[in-house]
Formats: C-alpha cells, sequence, structure tokens
C-alpha cells in the first residue's frame, strides 16, 4: 500500500503523535508535508482556558486556516506530488460537534459549506489511537504552554469522538495503530516494524498493535 500512495495522512487526538509521525514519514518516503499550525491560532490557549467561550473562534480559525492550505495546495499542485499531512480535513466537524453549542455549530457548518473544501480522497490514512491518560501523559511531557489546561475529561471526548469517527470511515484506505503500546515516534524498531507492515497492507482497512 505504501509504495503506490501518494497522499497520505496521519490522524488521531490531541498528544498522540500524529505530527511526529507525519515528520518521519515524510523524510523515509522523500514526501512533501502538509501541516496543521497549531501555533498560528491565536485563540487556543484562551480556548484550553475557556472552552465554551472560545470554542466558536478557535473552530473558526482552524477552519480558515485549513481552507487557505488546501488552497495553497491546489494552487501549488501539491497534490500531485507525494505528500504527507496531518490532517484530514473530513474530521473538521468532529471538534465542532464536541466544543459548539447547536447556534454556533450552525453557524460553523454555514461557513464550512460556503468554503466549498474539497480535497482528494488519501490513498492512505494512518489512524493512532490511545487512551485519554496516555494522551494526557504525552501533553505534559511536550510542555507547550498552549496546552497546559488541557484536562484528561477533555482528551477523552477527543478520543472517544475519533474513534467513533474511524469506525464509520470509508473513504480511504485504514491503517489503525495501537499507539498505546507501539510507539513508532519514539522507538526505531517500532517505527521500522510500522513501515514494513504499511508496504506490506493488502486490506481495505487493518489493524496494527501486538494484541492481534
Amino acid at each position: 500500500m505504501l509504495e503506490k500512495a501518494r497522499y497520505i495522512v496521519v490522524e488521531g487526538p490531541i498528544g498522540v503523535g500524529k505530527t511526529s509521525l507525519a515528520k518521519r514519514l515524510t523524510d523515509t518516503l522523500q514526501a512533501h508535508t502538509l501541516l496543521e499550525r497549531p501555533q498560528d491560532n491565536p485563540f487556543l490557549a484562551r480556548f484550553y482556558a475557556n472552552r465554551e467561550r472560545h470554542g466558536l473562534a478557535t473552530q473558526l480559525s482552524f477552519l480558515l486556516q485549513r481552507a487557505g492550505q488546501l488552497r495553497d495546495a491546489q494552487h501549488s499542485k501539491l497534490f500531485e506530488q507525494r505528500v504527507v499531512s496531518d490532517f484530514l480535513i473530513d474530521k473538521d466537524r468532529l471538534f465542532a460537534d464536541i466544543n459548539l453549542a447547536d447556534d454556533e455549530l450552525t453557524l460553523y457548518q454555514q461557513l464550512y459549506d460556503a468554503l466549498h473544501l474539497q480535497a482528494p480522497a488519501p490513498d492512505l490514512v494512518i489512524y493512532l489511537k490511545a487512551r485519554a491518560d496516555t494522551l494526557m501523559e504525552r501533553v505534559r511531557r511536550r510542555q507547550q504552554d498552549n496546552e497546559r489546561r488541557i484536562t484528561e475529561t477533555y482528551l477523552e471526548q477527543v478520543s472517544d469522538a475519533y474513534a467513533r469517527f474511524f469506525h464509520q470511515y470509508e473513504r480511504s484506505p485504514l491503517f489503525i495503530v495501537d499507539a498505546e503500546e507501539l510507539n513508532p515516534v519514539d522507538n526505531d524498531d517500532d517505527y521500522a516494524l510500522l513501515v514494513e507492515r504499511l508496504y506490506a497492507m493488502r486490506s481495505f482497512r487493518e489493524f496494527f498493535g501486538y494484541a492481534q
């Protein structure tokens, strides 16, 4: 699967290592990157301090950022080359459903529809999953200022939402990684085994973990 995949997406909840793995795959595959830029969202730190007050501004800021990235990628014909991304535009509403009130969600959806966001279906999606307590530990370990007020309760909501989303996801081949026990970001052996399994992937949906 990996040999023929041109557009690859690494996804998963906050703290699971999707951006780091995307960068590592980029180096291995000599690909281009298309990465989220949370540092460019001026509302993010305030959101973690007060989700109810700053949820809409944070969500719309990310939506407009991703719309701009997709537009630039299409203009530069990035998707005609090999690219590894750390976000799937299809999952944008996942966070909106968690964080927005009904009237805010309606406004978000109207803007989403007006932007006509379109990206090609990925040739491969790699979904990293882990429990909320593991995510919390990894978030604390990386010590980013804008994440200091993230709670384990919120990470559990996000992790559950991802699990529901990918349970129903059928747009692209899906490779599910148990990031609870495997650490392809920091462990070279786990990473080498991940790449080996990706090259050997034949089914539309596969699971990668020790308990197989």
